[in-house]
Order: C-alpha cells, then structure tokens, then sequence
C-alpha cells in the first residue's frame, strides 16, 4: 500500500505549496518552480484569472507583503 503522505501533488497543489512558502515571490516564479520541478501543462493550470489573483496574494503574504 502506498503511503499517502508521499503521493505526487497536482500542479495546482503544488503551486499553493510553493506560494505559502515564502519560496516564490511571484507567480512567474511559481511557474518556473514547477516546470524545474518537471510538472507538466505548468502554463494551462496557472492560467485562470482567480488562480493567479490566490498565488499573488498567498505570495504576499509568505513573504510579509514584499
């Protein structure tokens, strides 16, 4: 049985990740993080309007408002 705490996440989990981080300070950065990260149709997931407005503010936040 496979440990569910070490399962793949989905891009856009792993985009969320990446912002609450304090790693990433952009949504550019996310995207580059992913797709170095070999995550595919990193452009398509990261594309929608709220998506983007989310990873900006949970970036912001991260990183105290920078």
């Amino acid at each position: 049985m496979t440990d569910p705490s070490h399962r793949q996440l989905s891009t856009v989990e792993r985009a969320y990740e990446l912002a609450r981080s304090g790693t990433c300070r952009s949504v550019d950065d996310i995207r580059r993080k992913l797709t170095a990260e070999r995550y595919e149709s990193v452009q398509a997931h990261l594309s929608g309007a709220s998506i983007k407005r989310d990873l900006v503010a949970l970036c912001k936040a991260a990183t105290g408002g920078q």
